[in-house]
Formats: C-alpha cells, structure tokens, sequence
C-alpha cells in the first residue's frame, strides 16, 4: 500500500474533496494542516511516505529535505510551475515530479478585492460599523485614475480587462512587455520609472525569479505619488518589505494591500500586522473551492497513473 503524506492542507479540504473510503485498498492517506516548524520536523514527518501531495511554495522540498527521505517516489504539486521544488535533486534521486492546471481568475479576482478594499476603506469602515461608528472615512473614486501593471502576463490582463470597466488608464512595465499585446489591449507601454510616478494604483504580477527580487525599494517609494497604493498578490521578495514597512509607518504612500510576504505564513508579530494602511491577506490567491477541486483530484489522478507506470503532466522530464 502507497503511503502519502497531503501537506499544508490548513482547511484540511482534501477529506472534503476527495472520497478517501474509496481508495483505502491502494493508499493510505495522512494530511498534515500545520505547517512544519523546520526542515528537520519535516525530514522526520515524511521520512515513509512514498508520495507528496504538495501546495506551491508552502513546504519547501529543498535538496536537502529531498535526500532526506529514503522512500520518496513521487511528489505531485498543485500548478505546472513550483520554484519551491528542487527539480534537479528529485530528477537525480528518480523522483518523478507532477504537477496540475490551475485557474488564474482568483489570482485576478483577489487583486480587486484588495484595490477595493483600499480605495474604500473597507477593513476601517467594517471594524468601526462593529464598534457602532457610522461613516468614518472618505474613499477614492476608480474612474479616470491611473492603474500601473508591473507584469502583463495573463494575470496582469485580466486585471487590465477589469480596470477598463471602471473607466480606468492602465499602463504596464516589465522587462519583456508584449507591446503588440499591450496596445490590442489599449495598455500604456511605460517605464518602471515613469509607471512609478504616474500610477495611483500599483498592482504585482511577475513571475518571481533573481531578476525581480527587490524590484522595488526604498528608490521605488520615493518615485510613488504619497495618495498611491500599492497591491502584490504575486510573490513577497519583489517588494522589499522592510523598506515598504517603513514607507507605510511614515505614509510615504497611502497603503498597500497584501496577499504574499517574504516569510509564510506570516508570523503573528510582524510589524506589517500592526499597520493601519496595511491590508493583509493570508496568501489565499489561488484557494477557491474550484482550484482546489481541481488540484486534488488531478493530484489523485497523477498518483494512479504513476503507480501503473504511466506518469501524467510530469515537470521533471
């Protein structure tokens, strides 16, 4: 009988989407909803199981973590693309690697919650209406104000898509910007520099890599209008957070809205909690009941085809 271990499972949504009763004479299932303290507790947890179903970038499987665990054969992640996985270090041990689809609409979605949010001083006004406050803030209108894109990927687009149905400007920047695609859009090819000045909203969509690690710093914020917000659902390094920490406890932009950070999840006394120009979100992009749907069952799916020796949507060919 397989052994797999469902790590990072915080609802515990796997029992609820997937019928475990019917596999028992094949698999045997744990879920671990908490994440490990370290790669040492992990090494330990994980040390018998031949499978790993997988969040992306929540556990790391580090090379280490990877040859650390004798009876690991496969290790089955949600989305094609997983920087948190050491394809190399799986592929050298003969550990085939997986992964599934992913809808990218939540991602884009979620960017509008927190544009809204903060534009409307939602968290204040909900906070203040259960403390029997009426009317406590002045919001900002969407129409005619500028929207700066840092990536124009899929993502990005849809969120350009949404910014023209409130009467928005959208300009966009990224080190290889489609211009065709931006001007079929009616995009704004920009600078960083210029997109940096010009936006009253500024929202992340990049794919994280070296290259775009730090992209905006202390010299960014200084470039922002003081009213700008700043929204980063893609990845936390892009922005350095301890300069953006100290740009929102100065209010050297009017707020940012987060979903992403260097450290996740994100501990229970960091300094961004205690910001009231934050808002913050656990990193819940891509959880929706039809992403994890999808996730879990093709997870399953990639674990049958595999035991019969005919892997599916394998990364590390």
């Amino acid at each position: 009988m397989t052994k797999v271990a469902i790590l990072d499972d915080y609802q515990n949504a796997f029992q609820q989407i997937i019928s475990v009763e019917n596999y028992k004479d094949k698999f045997e299932f744990k879920t671990f909803t908490n994440p490990f303290v370290d790669e040492k507790e992990a090494a330990v947890e994980l040390e018998d199981f031949e499978a790993l179903f997988i969040m992306r970038e929540r556990t790391p499987m580090t090379k280490t973590l990877i040859e650390s665990l004798p009876n690991l054969k496969y290790i089955f992640t949600s989305g094609m693309r997983n920087k948190s996985i050491d394809v190399e270090a799986a592929k050298k041990k003969k550990i085939i690697v997986c992964g599934t689809e992913i809808n990218q609409n939540p991602a884009a979605e979620l960017t509008w919650a927190l544009i809204l949010g903060l534009c409307r001083n939602i968290k204040q006004e909900i906070d203040n209406m259960f403390q029997g406050y009426w009317q406590t803030t002045i919001g900002m209108e969407l129409k005619g104000k500028m929207l700066g894109l840092i990536g124009l990927g899929k993502i990005g687009t849809q969120v350009a898509k949404i910014a023209k149905a409130f009467g928005m400007e959208v300009c966009a920047w990224s080190e290889n910007l489609n211009l065709s695609k931006a001007n079929e859009s009616g995009i704004l090819p920009m600078s960083k520099e210029d997109l940096l000045k010009n936006s009253d909203i500024i929202s992340v969509h990049l794919v994280m890599g070296d290259r775009y690690r730090n992209l905006i710093t202390k010299k960014e914020f200084t470039m922002m209008k003081k009213t700008a917000f700043l929204i980063n659902t893609s990845r936390g390094p892009i922005i350095n957070e301890n300069d953006l920490i100290e740009v929102l406890k100065d209010e050297k932009i009017a707020g940012a809205g987060l979903d992403v950070y260097d450290k996740e999840p994100l501990p229970q006394d960091h300094k961004l909690r205690f910001l009231p120009n934050a808002l913050l979100l656990p990193h819940i992009g891509y959880v929706t009941a039809e992403n994890y749907s999808k996730f879990y069952s093709q997870m399953l799916e990639n674990l049958i085809s595999c035991v019969k020796g005919k892997p599916l949507r394998v990364i590390n060919k």
